[in-house]
């Protein structure tokens, strides 16, 4: 009879694993504001990015802010690759991003250690 606890049980961790790393999971998503001829969007930094999709209109200025409530190290930074963009995010404290949105395209934001992802796309 433990045998078959332990098989089933093996079983069901093998299918959770399975489910984590390849399943379709729920992805936040958000659009901009844009007032002022600025548009922003506020990002929280919690386990993850949310909102993890961001949407921004081309060729109007574009400001992200990112705050940080993780107390992991993993988080503490954002970095954005195609910008040349690495700033820190301390914790709770509100950290502003600006980006060039002159060329539409999907970009990708990452932690420092990447990790943790998003992506930007600007239409």
């Amino acid at each position: 009879m433990s045998q078959l606890i332990v098989l089933v049980v093996g079983i069901l961790a093998i299918l959770f694993i399975i489910w984590w790393f390849f399943g379709k999971h729920q992805v936040a998503t958000g659009v901009a504001e844009v007032a002022s001829n600025e548009q922003t969007i506020a990002i929280s930094v919690s386990g993850g990015y949310s909102p993890e999709e961001v949407t921004l209109k081309k060729g109007i200025p574009a400001v992200l802010t990112f705050t940080r409530q993780d107390p992991s190290s993993c988080l503490d930074h954002v970095v954005f690759p195609d910008f040349g963009i690495n700033k820190a995010l301390p914790k709770n404290e509100p950290v502003t991003v600006k980006i060039d949105t002159t060329k539409p395209g999907e970009y990708t934001w990452a932690c420092g250690m990447d990790m943790f992802h998003g992506k930007l796309t600007i239409k």
